[in-house]
């Protein structure tokens, strides 16, 4: 754990970074490209206790082989990988290698409270470590930190246990319980698939009909998801999950749970009981654990200062730039919201700050 100096001093920088997982990682590898130089020019706050971004917060039973498309940061291959061991594990091994060999000396563990307004056209930016001021500002904050729980009636009054995928750390817990999951994304399935095994019954539900998605996800397919995603924040509305998009791939594993009848999906429920869920015609179902994979929102409040928020509830973007404060960039949200999505949008926001700040980089 570093310390850097005294809580009270404002400490000029011409960037800064807020979040080191991929996305915070990528911009500030680019910052230091253009010859922009850690805790000089910049610095990268991380409110994470390791290196690892949110992967280091990960269920152990999500081993490196279930990871669905993870893409190497620039300048680093990650190779050699042991597809049984915990994806928490070897991508944290991976990011801590990487801070060091682009000596990009992450500040953690840092909380953000609140970016402002600052003087002289800069931006203030109040941390759990002191106040900083920055001329531009990358927020790589991803989503694990706003976990979403849908409402439902009579919620409050189930006697069992309600969790979110933020919490669950594998399958054993539910051994011999009734379990109803919520959502139709991949953790929803892969938590299904896991606890079948152990657990008295299971239950699907979600609020459409799972697309399944013959073929791999190639390059068209990665294309057409990203120009729906950016078509929204265009228009300032909150990003779609992005299963939402692409609909889930099928496999092998999810095929043999298909046929099994774990995967057999029923409509969203339309109340909680103190027992159980319940529909409207009458169909209920004895639970012992809700299970929430609904998914994850964008961790923006500490920008909530500059009112960057459109009416439609999101912020208007163009490229990774806040169309209402060009200082402002957001990678890792939206169309940048994927591995390789946010390693170009890195770059991207790096190139337009070092317009902003009408400096000539030293590499391109």
């Amino acid at each position: 754990m570093n310390n850097f100096g005294a809580r009270d001093a404002t400490r000029n920088k011409d960037v800064v970074v807020i979040g080191a997982g991929q996305a915070g990682l990528s911009g500030a590898y680019h910052l230091r490209r253009v010859g922009l130089v850690p805790d000089r020019d910049f610095v990268v706050l991380d409110h994470s206790p390791q290196p690892g971004g949110a992967w280091q917060f990960r269920w152990p039973t999500l081993t490196y082989g279930k990871v669905h498309g993870m893409h190497s940061l620039p300048g680093m291959e990650l190779t050699g990988a042991d597809d049984d061991r915990p994806s928490s594990e070897v991508i944290g091994a991976y990011f801590a290698a990487y801070e060091e060999r682009f000596d990009l000396r992450v500040h953690r563990p840092v909380d953000v409270l609140a970016v402002r307004e600052g003087d002289d056209g800069r931006l203030r930016v109040e941390t759990s470590e002191g106040t900083w001021s920055a001329r531009a500002l990358i927020s790589a904050t991803g989503t694990w930190d706003r976990p979403f729980w849908p409402r439902y009636p009579g919620q409050e009054t189930f006697r069992g246990r309600q969790l979110h995928t933020a919490g669950y750390r594998g399958p054993e817990e539910f051994a011999g319980q009734r379990v109803v999951v919520v959502g139709g994304g991949a953790s929803g399935t892969q938590h299904l698939m896991e606890i079948a095994p152990y657990a008295a019954a299971t239950t699907w539900v979600t609020r459409r009909p799972p697309v399944f998605r013959e073929g791999p996800f190639d390059e068209n397919v990665g294309r057409a998801v990203v120009a729906k995603v950016d078509e929204r924040v265009r228009l300032g509305l909150p990003p779609q999950s992005v299963v939402s998009v692409t609909g889930l791939p099928l496999n092998d594993a999810i095929r043999r749970a298909r046929e099994d009848g774990v995967l057999d999906r029923l409509p969203m429920f339309d109340r909680i009981t103190p027992d159980g869920v319940a529909w409207d015609d009458g169909r209920v179902v004895e639970a012992d654990v809700i299970l929430w994979a609904t998914g994850f929102r964008a961790a923006i409040d500490h920008l909530a200062p500059l009112k960057l928020r459109e009416p439609g509830g999101g912020i208007r973007m163009d490229g990774t730039r806040a169309v209402r404060d060009p200082r402002i960039h957001l990678v890792g949200y939206g169309p940048s919201a994927s591995t390789i999505g946010a390693n170009r949008a890195g770059r991207a926001a790096v190139h337009e700050i070092m317009r902003l700040l009408e400096r000539e980089p030293a590499l391109v």
